[in-house]
């Protein structure tokens, strides 16, 4: 499946071998011309080699020229400094529709990553509440760039950690407790300090009450063992629903409890040992020795763990499992984790490289022009859920991924919630709608997949632009970047917004014209379909 920028790509890498010039594909730049008069698409690649040649751009491309196969180009020109500009021949640019009718789903996949591991873990949120908005946009994100891996190739888990052996799981139980003896009317425990003030715990509560009666009222450490097992439970279970309806699907749960249980953590601490040293009774790992600013304690002067060892366990673990890559998604605070679990890693005998980290961000809301912070029904920061309910699904998910990991995300609920162009979801899912009618209203016509009628400036286009869309994705995939992807769904919409006004589609008058059209419209809502599908956003049919 070879687009028209990569079949001239290899035409002038082949000319410019015949003139003694080897070059890379990546350093060809190839744009689409903004001007009919221009042609199609242009390069500046004899500017760039006038140097090497030592000879004037304009002679350059008229050498590559010279050398040219053409089999693809209607006419070619030089223009300008030394611009080549490509006219392409009616079959090339609209041989692009068979394909895409013919692979429908899979347009734009390929076997890039050739079945090769990789893990993705995101949102590992602490099972001891709702997710919040970070949590929500590492999803977004996450499951994003998940589905646009696995649509280049590669074999990819989804990965959810869940911290089950912490102080948070302490206060959990804690608080369930409080709660539990609350539901027999007894108020004499105080509530802990650091506890969870949630209806999710007292939720929890009444779920036990009616699961066990009155077992646990003596505040026994086997009471307090079960409330952490059967809270972290039920709140794992809550979080998950939570994120299923949000689309996010994970194959693995992986337990740090389990890990700890297993003596996974104990054997780690024995392969670091001749990275550690003991100083104030604390043990520290030598991470200056690799990429760290400075070494890290690993066990405290306690004896308990830092999170850092249960942390390096669970990665080893996770490469044990034959990975290649490791992808953590976490959140911006997480910044100087970064050197010092890929130096851990390194002292395991593991490269740097095994370990990738995407940082997030943080999201504000805004609603009527203020920034929105509490939920009114809760008094709580808003959940996921809420938010969903606020706006829709698809609408999260589009916005939380339309600016890089990087930068932050200033969330309009008003504009979200718009039906109207200005809304950057509902004008690419109208654009789907609006092919969705016309294909319904020309049922009784058949489809010409030839597109030998389709010179009109806004047909070409858009077929320009689809034929694009297998390289988009490739880069969205590789630099894990969804927004990427958002970016051409835009230009997408637009293109056949311009084709559905300034183009009769279907045309009783003319019948040859009327197919060539319905079948660009069945392309076009096909790829605008698989571009919202790989950010987990749905195509309607109506709207």
């Amino acid at each position: 499946m070879i687009s028209n920028e990569e079949k001239l790509k290899l035409a002038i890498k082949d000319s410019l071998l015949k003139l003694g010039i080897e070059t890379s594909l990546d350093s060809i730049i190839i744009e689409r011309s903004k001007e009919k008069i221009h042609g199609d698409y242009a390069t500046n690649i004899a500017m760039k080699s006038a140097k090497i040649l030592k000879k004037s751009p304009q002679n350059i491309a008229q050498d590559i020229i010279s050398h040219l196969d053409c089999s693809a180009i209607e006419k070619v020109e030089v223009a300008g400094p030394g611009f080549i500009n490509f006219f392409m021949k009616q079959e090339c640019l609209s041989s692009t529709l068979q394909i895409i009718n013919d692979l429908k789903d899979a347009y734009g996949s390929s076997n890039y990553g050739k079945r090769s591991k990789i893990n993705v873990e995101f949102v590992s949120a602490n099972p001891t509440g709702d997710l919040h908005l970070g949590h929500t946009r590492g999803a977004a994100i996450g499951d994003s760039i998940c589905r646009l891996y696995s649509f280049i190739g590669f074999d990819v888990t989804r990965e959810f950690y869940v911290n089950d052996a912490g102080n948070q799981i302490n206060n959990l139980a804690k608080s369930i407790n409080v709660r539990y003896h609350e539901a027999f009317s007894d108020f004499s425990l105080p509530f802990p300090e650091d506890g969870y003030h949630s209806d999710d715990i007292k939720n929890i509560a009444a779920i036990i009450k009616d699961e066990v009666g009155d077992k646990y009222l003596d505040n026994s450490f086997e009471a307090m063992q079960y409330f952490k097992t059967r809270g972290t439970e039920l709140e794992l279970k809550k979080l998950n629903a939570d994120l299923k309806m949000f689309r996010v699907n994970f194959d693995v749960f992986s337990s740090e409890l389990a890990i700890r249980n297993r003596g996974e953590v104990d054997n780690i601490l024995k392969k670091l040992k001749p990275y550690t040293y003991i100083e104030d009774n604390a043990t520290f790992l030598k991470t200056t020795d690799f990429m760290d600013d400075k070494d890290r304690v690993i066990i405290k002067s306690d004896g308990s763990y830092t999170y850092l060892l249960p942390d390096i366990a669970y990665h080893y673990n996770k490469l044990q499992r034959g990975f290649s890559l490791c992808i953590d998604v976490l959140g911006a605070d997480h910044h100087g984790y970064i050197n010092r679990m890929k130096s851990s890693l390194q002292m395991l005998g593991y490269s740097k490289d095994v370990l990738e980290i995407e940082l997030i961000q943080m999201v504000r809301l805004f609603k009527d022009g203020k920034e929105y912070k509490m939920s009114k029904r809760t008094g709580n920061a808003v959940s996921l859920k809420e938010l969903c309910e606020e706006v829709g699904i698809d609408a999260v998910r589009y916005f939380f991924v339309s600016r890089g990991a990087s930068s932050h995300l200033d969330f309009d609920l008003d504009l979200a919630s718009k039906m109207e162009s200005s809304n950057p979801v509902f004008y690419a899912q109208y654009a789907h709608a609006r092919l969705s009618k016309v294909l319904e209203q020309g049922k009784e016509y058949n489809y010409d997949f030839s597109g030998s009628l389709l010179n009109e400036d806004k047909e070409k286009e858009l077929m320009k632009i689809m034929d694009d869309f297998p390289k988009e994705v490739l880069n969205a995939a590789l630099q894990r970047a969804p927004y990427k992807m958002t970016n051409y769904i835009q230009k997408l919409a637009t293109a056949i917004h311009e084709f559905y006004t300034l183009c009769r589609i279907v045309d009783g008058n003319n019948i040859p014209l009327t197919e060539n059209r319905l079948a660009l419209a069945k392309c076009a809502k096909q790829v605008m379909k698989n571009a919202l599908n790989l950010i987990g956003v749905s195509a309607p049919e109506r709207m």
